[in-house]
């Protein structure tokens, strides 16, 4: 396995470049959590990228993902280029989203144009010719909405060298009931994304575990309880192969950054 110097747990949330966003970011980094991987959608631009580097002292960054289809290679390059001059090794390029016909020949295509190096670049990794392309054009793969089963399987199909970094979401909520409905409204979203369907397919969820979202699947593709309970399930994803967890923290409400949450958790998860 690798070593990107992420550490074994890290974060994955929406941020901008708000106070709030960066006062979040801060308090991640005073927290001790070495990473924070910066989902696709909510991402602004990526001057958002080079204001969160500018407000941290050395928190690493990764995008998870960008879009191949929204942002060129070149912006890529350029804002990778200025923050390995200003912040040498906190950003690292998270890439997907190659979506329409010939989606892994697009990224192919990205990939080969893209000037940043491959030891510094991910890809949001799901099915096998997905994780065969992070494999060879890439540092490793970054999945989501995964069980450890198939962590153990993007393991082999990546080999032994390259970094898997998982996204697992994460429900600070004891409450059984409480718990699984939070994450039900969450799951029940990728299951209308034809990529996240294929996907939940291979891990054994049938059309009709996918509609009605049984508790057995809720708590495979979620982890709740107390910090505890939630570390027990974050560690059978590295027990399976994986180097790094970011904790997809959600609450069931939207607001603010969940950096209450955050901080419950970090005793747990980084000692």
């Amino acid at each position: 396995m690798t070593d990107h110097q992420f550490g074994r747990f890290g974060i994955t949330t929406g941020l901008d470049s708000s106070p709030e966003s960066l006062a979040a970011a801060q308090a991640a980094e005073e927290l001790g959590y070495p990473a924070i991987w910066l989902s696709g959608g909510p991402l602004p631009g990526l001057q958002t990228i080079t204001d969160l580097v500018g407000a941290t002292e050395s928190i690493k960054f990764t995008t998870g993902v960008l879009a191949v289809v929204t942002y060129s290679a070149t912006d890529v390059a350029a804002t990778y280029t200025a923050l390995e001059s200003s912040a040498p090794g906190r950003f690292t390029v998270g890439l997907g989203g190659a979506h329409g016909p010939r989606p892994v020949e697009r990224l192919t295509a990205y990939l080969n144009e893209l000037k940043v190096p491959v030891e510094r670049r991910v890809l949001a990794a799901l099915g096998p010719r997905m994780l065969e392309l992070a494999r060879d054009h890439s540092a490793g793969a970054y999945p989501f909405l995964i069980t450890p089963a198939y962590t153990a399987e993007a393991r082999r199909v990546l080999g032994p060298d390259k970094l898997l970094a998982v996204s697992h979401l994460v429900v600070r909520e004891s409450d059984e009931d409480r718990a699984r409905a939070i994450a039900r409204d969450t799951i029940s979203f990728f299951t209308t994304i034809p990529a996240y369907v294929a996907s939940l397919e291979r891990q054994g969820f049938t059309a009709a575990d996918q509609a009605a979202l049984p508790d057995h699947m809720i708590d495979a593709l979620a982890a709740w309880g107390s910090p505890a309970d939630i570390k027990a399930k974050l560690t059978e994803h590295l027990a399976a192969g994986a180097d790094h967890v970011a904790i997809n923290v959600i609450t069931g409400v939207t607001g603010p950054q969940p950096v209450d949450q955050w901080r419950a958790l970090a005793p747990v998860l980084l000692t």
